[in-house]
């Protein structure tokens, strides 16, 4: 089982390494002839590198720039560019002040003048600044309304775009006459465009109409003025800006094939879509495993089965953890005393929720050793305190920071 441990700790560590920002970043520079007067904005959880590798690319030719990332997420000062550091999932003061000042640095801009607009996972939250009547509150209140209900990324953006200043395609507007050449790490499911950081350089395909859906949907209750900024459409095409995409969830789970094939395994990609609810697709993982023992399909032992995507959690209780986290501890009760299986999940970030774990990873004897510890996996779960129990077992994995954040990688190892 050891053996089966390291296997999963290596398959993670090297598919993370595969989606970097900084090579692709540089890949992608070498392609474009962005002009010699160059404002970068960087805004994510990989934002600082994203930077740093496009600064060292373009050296001179980065006239000055704003990079606007997590808290714990920056390495330092870059020549030329003010680093910030703001809060994430839900925006704070320095998010609001650093955001300023990337929309008064593009609206000073010419048409001779280029944004290089590098966009990556936590976005959303990093990049804002309310419409006029809508407060940093009312922002906090209704990201944390939805991401209680369970709201995926697409419905959670939608609704906050249009109480943004800057979401929705509304900043590249803002830079207008210049061009914007915006490069993306994907973190949204089919890598929707004007899903990712809520699209603040890309046409917004979401509607009024949509909102009122997702509203209805989950029975929001929201106030009026809160209901009015909704009312308002954003921009549907946008005519300064060029958009690619440098990195997804496919790119890291081809990245865990091959690692896995490296080692041995026969590797197979399931999707790179998941998106249900986290105890469940820990129950389904687990399904899929007890097949694999049993009758070993769909693939032949040894075997790596793997998905990527991004799972919800209906928070219920009061308790710590994180969805990849919950899908594992879910995972463990389906895999009880079943020898020979690995189910791990990571964000590849290397947070997993209001955690500092990025994910973890069960076995066959994990239920056991919790019923050992006093710990009760339903009683867990329906607190949603999975970092705790797994905690309790040396079941967390902890990546740190790593970067990028495109997704999170999931798979079964059978041995």
């Amino acid at each position: 089982m050891k053996s089966l441990r390291e296997d999963a700790l290596r398959i993670i560590e090297d598919s993370i390494s595969s989606v970097l920002p900084e090579r692709a970043v540089e890949q992608e520079l070498r392609k474009l002839d962005l002009g010699d007067k160059i404002y970068l904005v960087a805004i994510g959880k990989a934002a600082w590198r994203m930077a740093k590798s496009a600064k060292d690319c373009l050296k001179d030719k980065v006239k000055g720039g704003v990079v606007i990332t997590k808290y714990g997420h920056s390495q330092g000062p870059i020549e030329g560019l003010k680093i910030y550091e703001a809060g994430h999932p839900i925006p704070d003061e320095n998010t609001i002040s650093s955001t300023k000042e990337a929309v008064e640095l593009a609206k000073g801009l010419s048409k001779d003048d280029t944004v290089l607009f590098l966009v990556s996972g936590g976005g959303s939250a990093l990049f804002e600044l309310p419409v006029d009547g809508v407060s940093l509150e009312d922002i906090k209140n209704v990201t944390d309304m939805l991401l209680r209900c369970g709201a995926n990324i697409v419905e959670i953006n939608a609704i906050r775009k249009r109480m943004s200043q800057v979401k929705g395609g509304r900043f590249a507007l803002m830079a207008s006459p210049a061009k914007v050449y915006s490069l993306v790490l994907s973190d949204v499911l089919g890598d929707r465009l004007d899903s990712i950081a809520s699209g603040p350089a890309y046409p917004d395909s979401t509607t009024v109409e949509d909102v009122r859906k997702i509203i209805r949907k989950y029975d929001l209750k929201l106030p009026r003025h809160i209901l009015q900024s909704l009312s308002e459409e954003t921009p549907k095409s946008l005519d300064n800006v060029e958009t690619r995409i440098i990195g997804s969830v496919s790119k890291v789970c081809e990245s865990a094939k091959n690692v896995a094939a490296s080692l041995g395994y026969n590797a197979m990609i399931l999707t790179t879509t998941l998106d249900c609810e986290a105890s469940e697709a820990g129950l389904f993982l687990a399904a899929i495993a007890r097949e694999e023992v049993e009758k070993e399909r769909p693939l032949k032992r040894p075997c790596a089965i793997i998905l990527g995507g991004e799972t919800v959690v209906h928070v219920k209780g009061t308790g710590k953890g994180g969805r990849n986290q919950e899908l594992v501890l879910s995972a463990a009760r389906g895999i009880r005393n079943y020898q020979g299986v690995v189910i791990a999940s990571v964000g590849t970030d290397g947070t997993d929720g209001p955690t500092d774990a990025a994910g973890g990873i069960v076995d066959g004897r994990t239920a056991t050793l919790l019923e050992e510890a006093g710990i009760d996996i339903d009683d867990v779960l329906n607190d949603n305190d999975s970092y705790h129990a797994l905690q309790k077992v040396n079941s967390l994995i902890r990546t740190g920071p790593t970067g990028t954040n495109v997704n999170d990688l999931i798979f079964i190892l059978c041995y």
